[in-house]
């Protein structure tokens, strides 16, 4: 088992969210971990799968022109103007896939924590506190949840993810937010650290590899039932 380290690409919502799907689903090498970094053509953002479209559109009332998709991941509403968005997929049999959610999250937001730390940013992870009481899923720039990645000064949330976990394996839609950060980041030299900070906490080796090669019309047909009303309208 290897962790392959994909192109970076640059897309639509819809299209982003079916590739992030596929590569749960149908990646080529479904023995290895999986790591993108990706873009998005336009202003964006996407809410998580059991999420009320209603509730959603009421938070972004107001907001300039945006595309807005949900998400086949769990979470609340993420804005993506501003931020540095991956996916990381974890295979069946590796063994923080078979561990609890709460574990795995917290693995991968150390991760990120230690490499923004030797930027010099100010980012640890949120610790449980006695007067914590569970809230559903909202705006989630807004709320950090334990193990997200926060400043320590001030509690601000920098990272957050949404998990979905199946019988292919464990798929994380994660994002950083630059302004929250607060403190000059070389984002290149991040993106080659923080695939480099997961391979080593997997006790994997990472690989430089060439795009996926999916069935001919897959991308393009889930990217259509993603960008659908019946999909972003299904509750």
């Amino acid at each position: 088992m290897r962790l392959d380290l994909l192109p970076e690409r640059t897309g639509g919502a819809a299209e982003n969210m079916a590739v992030d799907f596929l590569l749960l689903q149908r990646y080529p090498h479904p023995e290895n971990a999986r790591f993108r970094h990706y873009g998005w053509h336009r202003p964006s953002f996407t809410f998580g799968y059991s999420q009320k479209i209603a509730w959603v559109r009421g938070q972004l009332a107001g907001s300039e022109p945006y595309e807005l998709c949900r998400r086949p991941t769990g979470g609340g509403v993420v804005d993506h103007r501003d931020d540095w968005t991956y996916a990381f997929v974890i295979p069946r049999g590796h063994a923080l896939e078979e561990s609890r959610a709460a574990e795995s999250y917290r693995v991968v937001h150390e991760a990120i924590a230690a490499c923004l730390r030797d930027q010099g940013a100010d980012a640890v992870l949120r610790r449980p506190a006695p007067d914590d009481m569970p809230h559903g899923p909202g705006l989630c720039g807004e709320l950090a949840e334990i193990h997200d990645v926060v400043r320590s000064r001030d509690g601000v949330k920098i990272a957050g993810a949404a998990q979905k976990r199946n019988k292919h394996g464990l798929l994380f839609q994660g994002y950083l937010s630059r302004g929250a950060v607060g403190a000059a980041v070389d984002w290149d030299r991040f993106g080659e650290a923080l695939p480099a900070a997961l391979a080593a906490a997997l006790a994997l080796e990472a690989e430089a590899v060439p795009w996926p090669e999916f069935n001919e019309g897959e991308v393009e047909g889930l990217t259509e039932r993603y960008g659908s009303p019946e999909w972003l309208e299904y509750r």
